[in-house]
């Protein structure tokens, strides 16, 4: 019996119907199913499923769809499919994309068949591959759109009007027409919602916001999404250093920046690239995870050593060794509450040259007063547990050491790696954990050597 497609079925209720449906082998009702979902849910579907099937979903999906979907994919997955298509598949798909989403395909093909696609395009097209790829990535420019309707200041309003009836369509995501001179130099904006109720026989000119801000096209995408944020625009038009308009940036796009640098950050804490597919091959999967292991490995190799230079000390005293731990560990936690603050204020667009220096002052003041506060604590359960003051005091001393640390390291580690033009949610992490390994064990087994050996 067919396997109905609801409208308000949920995405995973679609996954087990497809997967049912190529299990028994109903390729021609996969295929009609397909056909009646929406690119998005395709795309969750083809992201949830193990590669072969991947594969034979690809090939049912309707070649005309085929941009669409592509639009909705994970990066990774994404170049995987482009890589595995043929050229001309990849042209035909190119001609229903935004010219920002065009930019990124093609980017991610080696050049060989970035040629052949080329070839297969229409002038046209080719023209506007062309404008797109003259932007560097992740500039505003990037995520730039040419579809923009401009008007002139002269005109009255009852001819723009007509001119939009006759049209017949306006690009989507459009909620202002751009006011622009002879020369395309932008003069300002007109909302639709101020188009539609004002006296027809007014001049663009009398009812046109003249404020309307640009966003310059080198501009990075992270500051161009915090604008948005920060204004609350559905689009913004994009200018070059001479003012002329080249195109708008709008709202779906932006949403996908800020999704990604969230991915990032969250991906990056695990030392893992934020376009990593879930059910990516697992060899692939095995070596890009590797790398960070292995970086990881030194650094644990690292701390050991700190350990190695206290033997004596470990072999005399064995309860240092069952409590050498909670000195890093407490470190650890406290400097990366301090790491995420920092990272997110960066993102934020927040923390600059002007403010840093407080920050890292209030930040290292922080971790001596949580030093002070857990230190005591430590220090209390350790004489009740073990009945042995000097060594509560000792690792109580540690814990202020190393939390005091932990709060300072949090603050200017990733300044500096931002500095370095290395991304602190990728790194950030790995570093303030081998700093505060090593100091935590150094502080606490050097105390402990000073004041129980000698």
């Amino acid at each position: 019996m067919p396997i109905e497609v609801l409208d308000n079925e949920t995405n995973d209720q679609r996954l087990n119907q497809v997967t049912q449906a190529l299990g028994s082998g109903m390729f021609v009702h996969v295929r009609n199913m397909l056909h009646d979902m929406a690119a998005s849910d395709i795309a969750f579907i083809l992201e949830s499923s193990p590669p072969k099937t991947r594969q034979v979903l690809f090939q049912l999906i309707d070649q005309e769809h085929t941009g669409e979907i592509l639009d909705e994919l994970g990066e990774e997955l994404k170049d995987t499919l482009i890589t595995q298509m043929a050229p001309e598949r990849v042209a035909k798909a190119a001609q229903n994309m935004d010219t920002d989403d065009l930019a990124y395909i093609l980017r991610s093909l080696p050049d060989s068949v970035f040629n052949q696609v080329l070839q297969s395009m229409s002038s046209q097209d080719r023209a506007r591959v062309e404008q797109a790829l003259s932007y560097p990535e992740d500039t505003a420019g990037s995520l730039m759109n040419t579809d923009t309707v401009t008007l002139r200041p002269d005109v009255n309003i009852d001819v723009i009007l007509r001119y939009l009836r006759i049209r017949g369509e306006l690009p989507e995501a459009t909620d202002t027409l751009y006011v622009v001179d002879k020369h395309d130099s932008l003069l300002g904006g007109i909302k639709i919602s101020a188009l539609l109720t004002c006296d027809p026989n007014a001049s663009v000119r009398d009812i046109m916001e003249a404020d309307l801000e640009g966003i310059p096209v080198g501009m990075s995408d992270t500051e161009t999404a915090q604008l948005f944020e920060r204004h609350d625009w559905l689009s913004a038009p994009v200018i070059d250093d001479d003012n002329r308009l080249l195109g708008r940036i709008t709202i779906d796009d932006v949403v996908d920046v800020i999704r990604e640098d969230a991915e990032h950050s969250m991906m990056g804490m695990a030392g893992m690239d934020d376009d990593m597919d879930t059910f990516g091959p697992v060899v692939k999967s095995t070596f890009r995870r590797s790398l960070w292991l292995t970086i990881n490995l030194f650094a644990a190799l690292l701390a050991a050593s700190v350990s190695n230079m206290f033997e004596g000390t470990l072999e005399q005293f064995a309860t240092i060794a069952i409590l050498m731990t909670i000195v890093p560990s407490m470190g650890g936690v406290a400097g990366n509450q301090t790491l995420a603050l920092v990272i997110r204020g960066i993102a934020l667009g927040q923390i600059g040259q002007s403010n840093s220096r407080w920050l890292i002052g209030k930040e290292l003041a922080i971790g001596f007063l949580n030093g002070i506060l857990w230190s005591v604590l430590v220090f209390l359960a350790v004489w009740a547990w073990k009945g042995d003051i000097a060594l509560g005091g000792l690792i109580g001393g540690a814990m202020l050491i190393n939390m005091t640390v932990a709060g300072f390291a949090g603050a200017c580690i990733p300044l500096l790696l931002k500095k370095l033009n290395i991304d602190p949610a990728l790194a950030g992490g790995m570093v303030l954990t081998t700093v505060t390994d090593v100091i935590g064990l150094f502080a606490f087994l050097g105390l402990a050597t000073i004041f129980l050996l000698n």
